[in-house]
């Protein structure tokens, strides 16, 4: 089978592009530049140019595939961000959409997010049959996240053959940006996290998310949703496993959600404008925060066969993939990724 994978020079579209070849297939991995993506080449991928901003090469680049992985998005808290994230994350699928359309329909695999799933009113563990209204919500990334998963469920509608899957919170190596995940992981480990807001949040291996793309593929039904996670844990309990793992002190002090507004606000608004750097507490940060995002992988682990990988063996890798690259990593390639 020969998959085209967009994202691949991120952190979930690495791993999808790895577990790919890992199982035999031909990967192409479409990129914004070719020459800055050395990581995938030498796994020998096929790199083409492609560009999820202007839809460059894209059409090209899904001809003759059997599959189609369109893990690619911009994923950032910061409000800085708004527009890219519009233009790569919801127009970028309506590219990739066509682009499949032209070539004949190849099965697409689509990365949502568990942002684009309702949580429940008990706070109980949510599934896939909940769905968010992006009227309601405030964080740009996660609006555009529900936009554009509408768009491939009405592609699905008007006959495409596409699986969604919804990753909840993957942990692991090679987060090279590092997504906002990979930074509480890499702030904690370095002792720049004092203090926490207590909020909940599902954490899953993202080996695991990665075979559950391939299995979506394999055994997924056309327009069903699939939320590929693991563990739900109290913020707490994560800061704490990783400064565990990192031989630190885990933060001890709560802080409650008025003064981390605050502090947001501050950082997000004075401080990193004038420093010219993006925030590390954006105000959308807090207010995901003020409600637990717990969710279950109950169908996807019984339709699909997901893997559950403990979380803390996904945290110690993480762990120790920082401790080796720190914040740089390989940072070649697209600024698109997932």
């Amino acid at each position: 089978m020969r998959a085209l994978v967009t994202g691949a020079t991120g952190f979930v579209g690495y791993h999808v592009a790895l577990a790919l070849c890992s199982a035999g297939h031909c990967v192409r991995a479409v990129v914004r530049s070719p020459q800055h993506a050395d990581r995938l080449n030498e796994l020998g991928m096929e790199v083409v140019a492609g560009d999820l901003a202007t839809g460059h090469g894209l059409a090209s680049a899904v001809a003759g595939c059997d599959a189609v992985f369109h893990v690619a998005a911009h994923y950032s808290l910061n409000h800085r961000d708004s527009k890219v994230m519009h233009l790569v994350n919801v127009e970028g699928t309506k590219r990739v959409l066509e682009a499949v359309r032209q070539a004949g329909g190849p099965r697409l695999v689509y990365t949502s997010s568990t942002a684009a799933v309702g949580l429940r009113e008990d706070g109980e563990p949510a599934d896939e049959s909940r769905f968010v209204d992006p009227a309601t919500v405030h964080s740009v990334y996660k609006q555009t996240k529900v936009m554009a998963e509408a768009l491939v469920l009405e592609a699905v509608r008007d006959g495409m053959d596409a699986v969604i899957v919804n990753p909840s919170t993957p942990v692991g190596p090679w987060d090279v940006k590092p997504t906002p995940t990979g930074r509480i992981v890499l702030d904690t480990m370095r002792g720049k996290m004092p203090a926490y807001v207590e909020t909940g949040l599902n954490v899953v291996a993202v080996e695991d998310v990665a075979a559950g793309h391939v299995l979506a593929f394999a055994k997924g039904v056309r327009g069903e949703r699939y939320i590929l996670g693991n563990q739900n844990l109290h913020f707490g309990q994560l800061v704490a496993t990783v400064a565990r793992l990192a031989g630190r002190k885990p933060p001890s002090w709560k802080i409650p959600f008025w003064l981390a507004y605050v502090v947001a606000g501050v950082d997000e608004y004075v401080v990193s404008p004038l420093l010219a750097k993006s925030p590390r507490a954006p105000v959308a940060g807090v207010k995901l925060a003020r409600v637990p995002m717990y969710f279950t992988a109950a169908k996807a682990v019984r339709e699909l066969g997901l893997p559950q990988t403990s979380v803390e063996e996904a945290l110690a890798r993480a762990v120790e993939w920082f401790q080796q690259h720190g914040d740089r990593g390989d940072q070649r390639g697209s600024v698109h990724r997932k």
